[in-house]
């Protein structure tokens, strides 16, 4: 059974940092793709940072060169190193795997980041 369970959300001040894990079971993390989305409150979820099974990492224009996608092999989960931090950065963020064999999507239930001084 594959899960995904994120971690690492919280309440900073803006220019802070989180770090935002994801712990994926029933996979390894070598062998998916995966991408970071969030959403706010009244708008549609939108893709953060994506990086594929090759580690070849994308970003939206909003975070690029603020966040950082990475695969943790040891640990087996993916993160999300956020710097800079804005109070537009304030939303859920979920998690996505799928198989680098399969169609099959997998999203984990999401963690909050509010961004608030």
């Amino acid at each position: 059974q594959v899960q995904l369970v994120e971690s690492g959300g919280g309440l900073v001040h803006p220019g802070g940092s989180l770090r935002l894990s994801c712990a994926v079971s029933g996979l390894r993390v070598k062998d998916i793709e995966t991408n970071w989305y969030r959403q706010a409150p009244g708008k549609e979820r939108e893709l953060v940072a994506s990086l594929a099974t090759a580690d070849v990492a994308g970003y939206a224009d909003a975070v690029k060169g603020r966040f950082t996608i990475s695969k943790n092999h040891a640990a087996n989960t993916v993160d999300l190193q956020m710097n800079n931090l804005k109070p537009e950065d304030s939303a859920v963020y979920y998690c996505y795997a799928r198989p680098a064999w399969s169609m099959a999507k997998y999203w984990g239930l999401g963690t909050q980041v509010t961004v608030s001084s």
